[in-house]
């Protein structure tokens, strides 16, 4: 059935006929090449900033909310309008056992501190924290480790440093792990430098101790900073934002209505905001891509009529030796797939070296905002597939054209 595509008189018969007229099938399939390398170009694009973001957040928790207390909008029990809310260990507890669908909870404090190391110093951000930190806020350790659990049960004197603390702090070369830094005063022990990536709530130099050193140290007995909850991936964080937040207003006698006695952030919403954009700018891009190659199919559809009627006395002549109406119908067609498939390829190799300079000036650096733009293979076959479809489709309107013509009728046409 397929023998015909390896003739050499039907690939002869598409050349010559696109050699008669080559500037108007130029034209024709630049539609094509323009829909093919519009949709190659967007897609890359989407890509792109896919992951670009999921570089950003990739080693977060993203399922994730932050809760800090502050002060009270309205009086309630007794207590009066803008008394200070303070998170507990206690509430932590509380928290984790009661609200549903719940992975981690994490605690954390902070001060700002000076650092020195010999004569050089600087003052930073330090973090009381556990361990878990490191699983809903993956650490890119360079050297050295995080905190563990027996730095916490033995309320040790260490210090995790990010790397540009490192860079200000010590020489070039120079091993930190295992070296001493002053805190407020007070030596500690480095036992690891990370890189802290874009992304990073709060300071972008900050320090890590154990959260019980903290304590301890300053005096802070209980009472934490801001708590960061983890919800499991099936469950929506919105609820669990809203569940954690009714439950703390309980324990500290808030206002059921009163939305600020407690600061948070929701970092699920706005992670879903950003994929469900990247979801509507995807299919967007599948929608102008398609349309504008049916645009660019019907242009050669339309050619081809033409072409079928500056040839009508040439498929008269092919009908009176003997051809059949399938075989004048089959040789239209393919001269319309034909037509189609070199624009497209055109069109996807444009796009590629269009998503090529694409991450030559924007994908390039710690802060790229199209992170290795690209295409799937998968897409590149549904979209040869998608022409291969259109072509036939499109080249069957002036087959049918060439076929109605009777062969007499075709010999007498001047």
């Amino acid at each position: 059935m397929f023998r015909f595509l390896f003739d050499r008189d039907t690939w002869q018969e598409v050349i010559d006929s696109f050699s008669k007229n080559k500037l108007r099938s130029i034209l024709t399939m630049v539609g094509v090449w323009w829909g093919i390398l519009l949709l190659i170009g967007l897609l890359g694009s989407a890509r792109g900033l896919e992951n670009s973001f999921n570089r950003l957040f990739g080693d977060f928790a993203t399922n994730s909310v932050f809760f800090m207390g502050n002060t009270t909008g309205m009086p309630f029990k007794g207590f009066q309008e803008g008394r200070r809310i303070q998170l507990t260990i206690p509430h932590i507890k509380k928290v984790e056992d009661n609200i549903e669908g719940i992975e981690f909870v994490v605690p954390r404090n902070m001060n700002p501190v000076l650092v020195t190391k010999n004569f050089l110093s600087g003052t930073f951000n330090i973090f009381g924290d556990y361990p878990l930190l490191d699983k809903v806020q993956k650490k890119k350790l360079i050297h050295g480790r995080f905190i563990n659990q027996n730095d916490i049960d033995d309320t040790k004197k260490v210090a995790v440093i990010s790397e540009s603390i490192y860079k200000q702090l010590f020489e070039k070369d120079e091993i930190a792990v295992g070296t001493y830094i002053q805190i407020n005063k007070i030596n500690y022990t480095v036992i690891g430098v990370y890189d802290p990536g874009n992304v990073n709530f709060g300071p972008s130099e900050d320090i890590h101790i154990p959260f019980t050193t903290f304590q301890k140290v300053y005096n802070k007995g209980d009472k934490i900073g801001f708590m960061m909850i983890t919800g499991k991936p099936e469950y929506d964080i919105v609820q669990i934002q809203r569940d954690a937040e009714l439950m703390l207003k309980n324990l500290n006698n808030v206002h059921p209505k009163d939305n600020r006695a407690f600061r948070s952030f929701n970092l699920g919403k706005e992670f879903a905001k950003f994929t469900g954009f990247l979801s509507g700018m995807q299919f967007l891009t599948w929608f102008v891509g398609i349309a504008t190659l049916i645009a660019g199919v019907f242009a050669i559809g339309n050619i081809l009529l033409i072409t079928v009627k500056e040839r009508t006395k040439e498929i008269g002549v092919r009908r009176a030796l003997g051809a059949t109406p399938f075989e004048i119908k089959r040789q239209i067609v393919v001269e319309a797939v034909f037509l189609t498939l070199v624009a497209g390829l055109f069109g996807i190799i444009s796009g590629g070296w269009v998503l090529i300079a694409l991450n030559y000036k924007f994908g390039q650096g710690a802060e790229a905002t199209l992170v290795n733009p690209s295409v799937s293979i998968g897409v590149v076959f549904i979209s040869l597939i998608i022409l291969i479809v259109l072509g036939t489709l499109i080249g069957l309107i002036p087959a049918f054209k060439a076929t109605s013509i009777k062969p007499i009728e075709a010999l007498r046409e001047e």
